[in-house]
């Protein structure tokens, strides 16, 4: 393998960092499956990006963006309001049982907030 793959492994040897990793991962793949599915409405319903964005009064620029950018990370107010447009709703389904084991418990406390961020 390469050097990469060699210092990954590495680094997930610390379980923060493995959660963390995990985590982010579940989060790509997550913004990756919602905007596929906006998008695939978008199509279904017959709309344009131009005419989405004014449905939802943004700038078509942008919504082009976030339907054909690989990386995105939209608010969940912006994906709401796509949804709605598009005669969708947002709901949250329970994790795998094997992904929730991974993601969700709780990480013991080494005493320092360093490795928290803010909601």
């Amino acid at each position: 393998m390469g050097a990469f793959w060699d210092d990954l492994g590495e680094d997930l040897a610390d379980p923060f960092l493995r959660r963390t990793y995990a985590v982010e991962s579940v989060r790509q793949a997550t913004v990756s499956r919602i905007v596929a599915q906006l998008e695939e409405a978008r199509r279904a319903a017959g709309l344009s990006k131009a005419a989405l964005a004014r449905a939802v009064d943004t700038n078509p620029d942008a919504l082009r963006r976030l339907l054909t950018a690989g990386n995105v990370n939209p608010t969940l107010s912006t994906v709401a309001e796509i949804a709605a447009v598009l005669g969708l709703q947002l709901t949250l389904t329970p994790l795998a049982e094997e992904d929730r084991a991974l993601l969700t418990p709780p990480i013991e406390d080494s005493g320092s907030d360093t490795r928290r961020r803010e909601l």
